[in-house]
């Protein structure tokens, strides 16, 4: 509606006294002004105030019933067109317009109670949005908001605080337990130094010791306040005894990150028996002391399994000794077996080594074993899937088994049954024989290619076989049906499986890691790492407490059981062909293929992919 006033709105008021409302305390007075709130929406043009009883004239116009009756009974027209409205039949309630304007002042009386109050309650922003306040009721509003704001203010602080409270409680937690187990460290190492300072007490006080011109002062692990070192340059008058010890505790210093692992692994296991403490405290010191043992290669003889020097390939697969370690056969891609006579190897100063004995197969030789209990019998496995069975010492063959759908990659003998034997294959079968019988008497149907397969050397019934699908699995061969166990952590193709003992055994995989596992354990017991190997059988052997291996970098890399980083590398000579001399080194993609342990020992040998065999003794 129109807020504008015309002239017979003012002789409308002056026609004689009428009834004043109470202005609205949120209205404003139009007298001295012109209403542009929305408010005026509900104006009366008569009264000026907030319409009461709407009512409507027949021209469209709304005015409070009380001032459009007296106006109609005075002036006989409307006060805003001077329609001729001859009674006050002819006007009628504006009955939706009531409604809005009774909502109007409910909402205006429960704001006005809130303010009056003193009420904390927020305002509905709509509210404010439609409705009028003066200066007073804004300032109270903006208070309230400033003590809103304050609040929430306060609590965040309080939130940031609580959150910062928590924070150094779990960091002081952490550090407590870091400092208990630091503590507990301490003690261990406290009592295994008493211990260690007892056994010198009592070695000291035997009269062999007595009458010894050297001694070692080690430092004390009571007066934590002087940290000295060795001191044995005092008495010590013998110089190997110098320059062993220098040597080993260079050994120590190089790898003592994970001999102090190792040593908190072995002594902090549960136990309340001082006995078994003691052993594992004895224990770490052999692994510390074979750890340390050795620190090179000595170079002791140097073999060429190439026929001449033009040939393209004379790559080493498999290289194994007899039953007494007089003799170690050499196999490869060359498809000839040669046997060599150690000793004689060893012991004759020229460079060129002749074998014993030379056998020649149809294919290539992937693998070679010996008997352990015939000393001739030997093994062999070829690219074609043949296993054959040899007179080593006559170059004859004494059986043929044929069996094998596809290359054949290993072949083993049982340690405790002369007669059994086992062979794996690319046609996914592991096939035990008896060297007395024609043809296979078990065969092991696998879900993947076979790629080495291996006897528990403790027991006839065990074996153990690697597989392109990354598991080592685990068999009890009166019950083939279902593995014992399955090992599983290899990211790439097991390549080799040897047993350290009838509990342990260590796999190769193409993923370039050794993995320890007990027979007994389903997890891993460590991992090595550090030599390479993606695509290439390099080698595996193992004397019992060390792991030899080969490597694409064409070098031969000693583990020892304890510990994951390598002890030594050995780097294999590139030598070049007649036909290859103008070769760059970097172009050199040797590597060492096979690697084995003279039982009882320190002596390997190894070869590379060149057809380079070398002797090496761990000094």
């Amino acid at each position: 509606m129109s807020s504008s006033t015309g002239g017979s709105s003012n002789s409308c008021s002056q026609l004689g006294p009428r009834r004043r409302k109470r202005p609205h305390p949120h209205v404003y007075s139009g007298i001295d002004g012109t209403f542009e709130d929305k408010d005026n929406d509900y104006i009366c043009p008569i009264c000026f105030d907030i319409i009461d009883e709407a009512y409507m004239t027949p021209c469209g116009h709304t005015f409070c019933g009380e001032c459009i009756k007296n106006c109609i009974e005075q002036n006989k027209k409307c006060p805003r067109c001077n329609f001729v409205i001859e009674n006050d039949e002819q006007i009628f309630p504006n009955v939706m317009l009531n409604e809005l304007i009774l909502k109007y002042k409910n909402r205006l009386e429960e704001k006005q109670l809130r303010l009056q109050n003193g009420s904390n309650s927020t305002l509905d922003f709509h509210d404010i949005l439609e409705d009028n306040l003066d200066l007073a009721h804004v300032n109270q509003f903006l208070e309230i908001l400033m003590n809103k704001k304050f609040q929430l203010e306060a609590d965040c602080k309080r939130i940031e605080l609580y959150l910062l409270k928590d924070f150094l409680h779990q960091v002081r937690q952490k550090k407590q337990e870091l400092l208990d187990q630091l503590n507990k460290d301490l003690k261990i190492i406290d009592d295994d130094g008493m211990k260690v300072e007892k056994a010198l007490t009592d070695i000291k006080q035997q009269p062999c010791y007595q009458n010894s011109n050297f001694d070692l002062a080690i430092p004390s692990t009571s007066d934590s306040g002087s940290q000295e070192g060795f001191n044995g340059s005092r008495n010590i008058e013998k110089h190997y005894l110098q320059t062993t010890m220098a040597s080993r505790r260079k050994k120590v210093s190089q790898h003592f990150e994970d001999l102090e692992q190792c040593y908190f692994s072995c002594r902090q296991k549960e136990s309340s028996q001082d006995q078994i403490e003691n052993n594992e405290l004895e224990k770490f010191m052999e692994s510390l002391s074979k750890f340390t043992k050795f620190t090179s290669f000595r170079p002791l003889a140097t073999l060429s399994y190439a026929s001449d020097i033009y040939n393209g390939s004379s790559i080493v697969s498999s290289i194994e000794f007899d039953r007494d370690s007089d003799y170690f056969a050499i196999a490869g891609v060359t498809k000839k077996i040669k046997v060599f006579e150690y000793e004689a190897v060893i012991k004759d100063v020229v460079d060129i080594h002749y074998p014993v004995h030379e056998m020649v197969c149809n294919s290539k030789i992937s693998c070679v074993t010996w008997s352990s209990y015939h000393k001739s019998m030997l093994a062999s496995s070829d690219y074609e899937g043949t296993v054959t069975l040899w007179d080593a010492f006559h170059g004859t063959k004494t059986r043929v088994f044929q069996e094998h759908e596809k290359r054949c990659w290993s072949v083993d003998f049982n340690r405790m049954d002369p007669k059994l034997l086992a062979s794996g294959s690319d046609d996914s079968k592991v096939r035990l024989w008896s060297v007395n019988v024609d043809h296979s008497t078990t065969c092991l149907e696998t879900k993947a290619n076979v790629c080495c397969v291996r006897f528990n050397p403790g027991s006839r019934f065990h074996l153990a076989y690697g597989s392109a699908d990354h598991c080592v699995h685990y068999y009890d061969l009166r019950n083939t049906k279902q593995a014992l166990s399955v090992f599983r952590g290899h990211r790439k193709a097991v390549s080799y499986a040897k047993f350290l003992n009838p509990e342990d055994l260590v796999s190769a995989s193409t993923d370039s890691q050794l993995k320890l596992w007990n027979v007994n354990k389903i997890n891993c017991l460590r991992t090595f790492k550090g030599h390479i190997n993606e695509k290439n059988f390099v080698g595996l052997a193992t004397d019992g407490d060390y792991v030899a291996c080969g490597s694409e970098n064409n070098a031969l890399y000693i583990y020892y059981k304890g510990l994951s980083k390598q002890l030594m590398t050995y780097k294999f000579d590139t030598v070049r062909s007649v036909l290859e001399k103008d070769k760059k080194e970097d172009d050199a993609n040797e590597f060492v293929s096979a690697v084995t342990w003279r039982p009882g020992s320190n002596v390997l040998v190894a070869a590379n992919s060149q057809g380079t065999i070398k002797v090496l003794e761990l000094v």
